[in-house]
């Protein structure tokens, strides 16, 4: 954690690794008593070292991507609809094609295989 530049503010910083949202954010500074606005460097020793540990029992960054990646392969590999509708860069949770089909084609684009 020590490692990666961080913004000015400390739950910012917190939400720039992937799989740490707002909220999972405002949890852990409430629980190692950090306030929202303290900048990292004002940190002490003993709290940069909680952190850190508590981010390593969190599943984030790319654990979570290739366990994200590997639930989207395993839907194509079934052949459900949702994984033929990610393999075709389709909307996948009942949105509209007819007209509002352009977003979803650009956030789904995947390989065009079955």
């Amino acid at each position: 954690m020590v490692c990666v530049n961080f913004p000015e503010r400390n739950l910012k910083s917190l939400e720039s690794f992937f799989g740490v949202g707002s909220q999972a954010s405002s949890r852990l500074l409430a629980r190692f008593y950090i306030h929202p606005t303290c900048k990292v460097g004002e940190l002490a020793n003993k709290q940069v070292l909680d952190l850190t540990a508590a981010l390593s029992d969190m599943k984030i960054e790319n654990d979570l991507r290739r366990q994200y990646l590997d639930d989207i392969k395993r839907l194509k590999e079934t052949g459900t609809y949702r994984g033929r509708r990610h393999a075709l860069g389709l909307p996948v949770r009942g949105q509209r094609t007819r007209s509002q089909i352009q977003t979803a084609v650009k956030l789904n684009r995947m390989e065009r295989r079955l």
